[in-house]
């Protein structure tokens, strides 16, 4: 996993890999979930968003730009 593809990754991608961590399926379908599949951190199964195991890795880890906002 390039941890340079994720560092660089916008604020409103990282909120919506957020909100789809929760354990049931979301129906969300916007450009936000698009460009998350492309990146192979979210799939559509059965017509819903559902974070990979890649997903959650790169949303544990977070995101270094996001760090210096929290700090």
């Amino acid at each position: 996993m390039s941890a340079e593809l994720y560092d660089d990754l916008a604020p409103e991608l990282w909120e919506t890999l957020k909100a789809l961590r929760a354990a049931e399926p979301n129906q969300a379908t916007n450009a936000n979930v698009e460009n998350l599949v492309e990146l192979q951190l979210v799939t559509i199964v059965n017509g819903c968003a559902v974070i990979t195991p890649r997903g959650r890795r790169v949303l544990l880890r977070g995101s270094p730009r996001l760090w210096d906002v929290a700090a």
